[in-house]
């Protein structure tokens, strides 16, 4: 059985901070098991355990995060602040390199790799 909460298929065996943390960006397993404590779920349920109520409360609690595309949003959001403000940070996103100070000499690939931001200012 599936249960679909905002949009998202969540398998009905897997536990419910499990599935929530696996469904939705923004939303990890800590996150999740703070929902449920404050929905009043007990641990080792299950998504195909909840009612409709129950699922509904948990569309309502999500829908007051901000997560998936929202959260995107704002990070690419602050990424480009910090280009436009000329900070350390903002030319290391811009010029595709590490940011947090990881050496470069050798293993920056994947550095080079996320880091891809469009250079357009």
């Amino acid at each position: 059985m599936v249960v679909h909460i905002l949009g998202k298929a969540i398998k009905g065996k897997y536990r419910i901070n499990f599935g929530l943390s696996n469904a939705f960006y923004g939303v990890g397993l800590q996150t999740a098991t703070k929902i449920c404590s404050k929905l009043g779920f007990y641990p080792d349920m299950r998504m195909h355990q909840l009612n409709e109520q129950q699922t509904m409360s948990i569309t309502k609690e999500l829908s007051d995060m901000t997560i998936e595309n929202k959260l995107l949003g704002q990070i690419r959001q602050n990424i480009g602040l910090k280009r436009e403000i000329g900070s350390y940070a903002g030319m290391r996103h811009s010029m595709a390199l590490p940011v947090r100070g990881q050496r470069t000499k050798t293993n920056a690939k994947t550095a080079r790799k996320l880091n891809k931001v469009n250079r357009k200012v």
